[in-house]
């Protein structure tokens, strides 16, 4: 039986938060982006948050790091 991922109700509000304000994508940010992606229910906002993001990837704006997860 496949594993299907699921996002909890305020993650990518906060992983998207945490991105901009860190400046950087961790590995478990891109679990949550994977999960995001593949999730079919959410919302169209939610979707263009995560275009968003992965644009921002893209011009270079954010870094991807190979960190679980950033500790300050």
């Amino acid at each position: 039986m496949p594993v299907v991922p699921s996002l909890l109700p305020t993650a990518l509000a906060e992983l998207t938060a945490d991105v901009a304000e860190s400046g950087n994508i961790t590995l478990a940010d891109r679990y949550g982006l994977m999960a995001a992606i593949l999730d079919e229910s959410i919302s169209d906002e939610e979707r263009f948050a995560v275009d968003r993001l992965l644009r921002a990837v893209y011009r270079g704006r954010f870094r991807l790091v190979d960190e679980l997860s950033v500790v300050m």
